[in-house]
């Protein structure tokens, strides 16, 4: 009887615990990723640049680059420069648009990408797909899986509260994005890659259903894990499917129509979820969901992250523009201003304001 199986694109090495970074040399020569200490580190100017210092001395034979944004002609420079020297792998230090840039610059150069992140705001960092700015606003570019992830509890415990919070409305996002997935297959007869939605689904209600809160440890382990688990979940599935549905398009929205006022990528998809949820009738799990965020300080009405309630109703009946040919619970309900309005004033009533 033949055996079938299939190879899933992973990290080598996946690290996530207090201290970690003090041991990143001897993870990348245990795993053979660099036995050289040839690195083409990429940080940022903030939380990066600070981490040069503590990690410099242990790095002799690497050479460090700063990335000034996220933008694709940041991520072109960047690979234009370390085509230039001779390394064993790119290190992308530092938050989320950092990150994309190494990861960009890293597939078009040929090298193997460390991701060694200062925060936790979205599933990102171990995504196959950089999110870079461009001059038609903002692209997703596809980009092999980071050969490790290197995520130090300890320097997360050092980032901004806002960035934290933000990926935890990432993660439990996945919840709404596979409701969408599972009703794009019972309508559309779309393919579900089953691996990939239990994964993307699990690191949600992981996140989801934890009674700690972003000053714990265990918690930030947690969190950590299932951002991770999230990009092996769209790694495994080809696409974004498994982490984007309706809340990514609202989130979309958000940044297309007011791009100087949008708030934080997880802000926005944890805000979208928790609406997604309650038009598609899952009203108890939509109340559950905004009490967790609540908890964690997250917003669940427009005017937290400053929009109208009015603007709200225009980013939800704008947000199916933003994917054409995905099909989500906004696709499928095709709902008019009147109608998103009418249904905003009960999904305010059901998870109290």
């Amino acid at each position: 009887m033949p055996l079938l199986t299939r190879l899933i694109p992973a990290p080598v090495v996946v690290d996530i615990r207090p201290g970690a970074l003090d041991d990143l040399v001897g993870v990348l020569a245990d795993e053979r990723i660099s036995h050289s200490g040839r690195l083409a580190v990429a940080v940022s100017g903030g939380s990066g640049a600070k981490l040069r210092k503590r990690l410099e001395p242990s790095l002799p034979g690497a050479t460090w680059y700063e990335v000034g944004g996220g933008t694709l002609d940041d991520a072109v420079r960047l690979a234009s420069d370390i085509k230039a020297g001779h390394y064993d792998a790119v290190v992308g230090l530092g938050g989320g648009k950092i990150i994309d840039c190494a990861k960009f610059a890293a597939a078009r150069v040929g090298l193997p990408l460390v991701a060694v992140p200062t925060n936790l705001a979205h599933d990102g960092l171990c995504s196959p797909v950089a999110t870079l700015d461009n001059d038609a606003g903002r692209g997703s570019y596809g980009v092999p899986n980071p050969i490790a992830v290197v995520i130090d509890l300890d320097v997360i415990h050092e980032a901004p509260a806002r960035f934290v919070r933000a990926g935890i409305g990432d993660a439990v996002s996945n919840i709404s994005a596979i409701a969408d997935w599972e009703l794009a297959n019972r309508v559309k007869g779309e393919k579900i890659d089953g691996l990939a939605a239990s994964i993307a689904r699990q690191a949600g209600e992981a996140v989801l259903r934890h009674p700690g809160g972003i000053g714990d440890t265990d918690f930030l382990q947690v969190l950590a894990e299932a951002l991770v688990l999230s990009g092996i979940a769209m790694s495994v599935s080809g696409d974004s499917r498994p982490s984007s549905g309706a809340c990514h398009e609202i989130n979309h929205a958000f940044d297309l129509l007011f791009p100087k006022r949008a708030a934080a990528h997880g802000e926005q998809c944890g805000l979208g979820a928790t609406f997604a949820m309650f038009l598609r009738g899952a009203h108890e799990e939509s109340a559950y969901m905004a009490s967790v965020l609540r908890r964690h300080g997250l917003p669940v009405l427009p005017e937290e992250i400053g929009f109208s309630v009015d603007e709200f109703v225009r980013a939800v009946e704008f947000a199916p523009e933003t994917r054409p040919g995905r099909y989500t619970i906004l696709e499928h309900l095709d709902l008019k201003t009147d109608q998103i309005k009418d249904l905003y004033v009960d999904y305010v009533k059901t998870i109290g304001s």
